[in-house]
């Protein structure tokens, strides 16, 4: 298991971490501070504590719009799959009556050749 120190509000935390994903954590500290140093400038010193709840609902509420927007997209992408595959299968319904119109011409003027086909006199 990796280990990190990371740095929220000018305090060091040495944190475990799976190989591999330091740099992941080092980067989640470091959007988490950016939470805590605006509420703190907007508020001041009101409390560590507090400031770190504040943060982490400012972050809970982040988290909440993104997944309301990623549900809203899952829908978008479902939607648009579903006429994708409707528009799909008319397609292929106009390409089978297509084809067929086609056959069917197609032996129509082959018949039609045959009568008017000149026949040798024998």
């Amino acid at each position: 298991m990796a280990q990190v120190t990371v740095t929220i509000d000018g305090k060091a935390y040495r944190m475990a971490c799976d190989e591999g994903q330091e740099e992941h954590l080092v980067g989640l500290a470091q959007r988490f501070d950016r939470y805590v140093s605006h509420l703190k400038e907007s508020f001041g010193e009101i409390g560590d504590q507090r400031l770190t709840v504040m943060a982490g609902i400012m972050v809970m509420d982040e988290l909440s719009e993104m997944q309301k927007r990623l549900m809203g997209m899952e829908s978008e992408i479902a939607t648009l799959r579903k006429t994708r595959d409707e528009a799909l299968s008319k397609a292929d319904k106009n390409d089978s009556a297509l084809t067929g119109a086609l056959g069917g011409l197609a032996q129509r003027m082959e018949t039609l050749a045959e009568k008017l086909a000149v026949k040798p006199a024998g």
